[in-house]
């Protein structure tokens, strides 16, 4: 398995209050008027209760002239962090051995 960090990565809508809307002075009004979506979706995101999605990338990057992946990314090694902190559940899976294929 990859190594993975100690420390958790920031939620993505910690990066976008930070490195967007704050330098930008953008109300929760206006971003969600330029994302078109509501004040309470961007809420959701910068108050980290909301992924940011696909379908949410997409729009970031439009607005923010990102690209969709780096908004991706952020959502994915912020998830994945917390899916291996929060059980070890998954720890129970085990590697798949070529000897064991059936035909």
């Amino acid at each position: 398995m990859t190594q993975i960090q100690k420390r958790p990565p920031l939620h993505p809508g910690v990066i976008l209050q930070h490195h967007y809307v704050e330098p930008l002075s953008i109300s929760l009004t206006q971003l969600g008027e330029y994302l078109g979506v509501t004040e309470i979706s961007v809420a959701e995101i910068l108050n980290e209760r909301a992924p940011v999605t696909a379908d949410m990338a997409l729009r970031l990057s439009r607005v923010f002239n990102t690209t969709p992946g780096m908004w991706m990314n952020l959502q994915k090694k912020y998830d994945l962090w917390y899916a291996a902190h929060r059980t070890t559940e998954w720890q129970k899976a085990r590697p798949y051995e070529v000897s064991e294929m059936t035909i």
